[in-house]
């Protein structure tokens, strides 16, 4: 970003670059010192075990020293957005009127480049708040296509990155959770209009969209954790560095020590 361009304004440059102007300006804030440290120690709990809900988290709070209820618990996993992957009731809620989508994966065996995307949010705590990181990802090669950083779970940051990825090309299904989000006819319009077959995950089933949530867990062992951003541009660069080495020098053992870049592009 440019502050001083001569010729594009800042809400220009803005758009051209898909990212949220209000991001550049935002302090975060608004959760207790406690609450913030409650939330570093349910990201990484949850990060090493996606299974636990807020009961299982609950204990695993206490027996790490922290007397808190399962209701506030429960309330930082929703501000994180994160639930155990185990079914259940009221997960990744559509929006009012929003149509669901059947789940198309179960068996199908991925073997080309734009075959299957898919995309997902994570929490990505900072030293003092958290933002938001969306992507999308091609199954196939692993490599992601485009990504975004919000300081809500807004729509606009999840569209402007699904169109950054659509630019690259057009897969033939596209994967995603029930979330509000990717349920809504804004993003889901996207899609439709291109020709695009529409993929929904199962309720509380994180796992039918395995690939993303493994970028998720590399990301914050191999960046987010070792570093304590301060500020929204610090963690907008240090993440963007990290996606730049994850697509182009980042080998894969399961594509033959290949990075994901080499394997999309061919």
């Amino acid at each position: 970003m440019d502050w001083g361009h001569p010729e594009l304004s800042v809400r220009r440059q803005c758009q051209l670059l898909g990212v949220n102007r209000s991001g550049l300006y935002y302090e975060p804030q608004g959760e207790s010192e406690e609450n913030l440290l409650l939330m570093r120690l349910i990201d990484e709990e949850y990060t090493r075990r996606p299974f636990y809900g807020s009961r299982r988290m609950k204990e695993w709070l206490c027996g790490q020293g922290h007397g808190v209820g399962r209701n506030r618990v429960r309330r930082l996993m929703q501000a994180m957005g994160i639930q155990a992957v185990y079914p259940q009731p009221k997960l990744s809620q559509p929006g009012e009127g929003h149509k669901i989508y059947p789940y198309l994966l179960r068996g199908v065996e991925v073997t080309r480049v734009n075959q299957v995307w898919s995309t997902d949010i994570t929490y990505i705590r900072m030293a003092n708040g958290f933002v938001y990181v969306v992507a999308v990802m091609d199954w196939y090669s692993r490599y992601v296509l485009s990504w975004s950083l919000s300081v809500t779970m807004e729509l606009d940051f999840c569209v402007a990155a699904l169109k950054r990825a659509l630019r690259r090309g057009r897969p033939e299904i596209f994967n995603s959770d029930q979330g509000s989000q990717f349920t809504s006819e804004k993003f889901t319009g996207e899609l439709k209009t291109r020709g695009v077959t529409i993929s929904m995950d199962g309720r509380g089933r994180c796992f039918d969209n395995i690939f993303i949530e493994r970028l998720w867990r590399s990301l914050k062992h191999e960046e987010v954790y070792l570093h304590d951003y301060e500020k929204v541009p610090d963690a907008r660069t240090g993440i963007g560095n990290w996606f730049r080495f994850y697509n182009q020098q980042r080998p894969h053992q399961s594509l033959g020590y290949r990075t994901p870049a080499e394997l999309y592009r061919g």
